[in-house]
């Protein structure tokens, strides 16, 4: 079980992580200004576990990987969302982060309330009803479990 932290459409890569902090060094020290011109206490209040809930075309904008790290950085267990911009939803699975679509969830569910999301079945829990979600093909769920695209690719070898 995580909590809901709720985002409209259109949220974009500088509104996840903005250019400026780009700057620093490591993403441990990026982390901590994520979502800071939409929710300034987001770092802060995330714990492992949790879940970002979007509307439409979440991760549009410039293809920066950091956007997707610092969310799993921050331990965001998954971001589902009604749809992703291409390059965001890649960038998220070389990196191991789950990107999520379901048409259903964003309308039916509150920032704070509790979800559990079944990966294998495609489905999400939340507010005592099922919503159904992108099952993921298996290669793509070893992927995720190996932690990336990379880390897959070296389990490989």
């Amino acid at each position: 079980m995580g909590r809901i932290f709720k985002f409209e459409k259109d949220v974009d890569t500088d509104q996840i992580i903005a250019s400026q902090y780009l700057l620093f060094p490591t993403i441990e020290e990026m982390k901590s200004h994520t979502f800071e011109s939409l929710d300034a206490e987001f770092a802060e209040n995330v714990r492992p576990g949790d879940f970002v809930v979007a509307d439409e075309n979440f991760g549009c904008g410039s293809s920066r990987e950091q956007a997707p790290s610092v969310l799993k950085a921050l331990g965001v267990k998954a971001v589902i969302a009604k749809s992703f911009a291409r390059i965001f939803y890649r960038n998220s699975i070389n990196i191991g982060m789950p990107v999520i679509v379901s048409k259903e969830l964003h309308d039916a569910v509150s920032a704070g309330d509790e979800m559990e999301l079944d990966l294998e079945n495609g489905t999400i829990l939340a507010g005592g009803k099922t919503y159904s979600c992108t099952k993921l093909p298996q290669k793509m769920q070893d992927i995720l479990d190996q932690g990336g695209l990379i880390a897959s690719l070296n389990k490989e070898d």
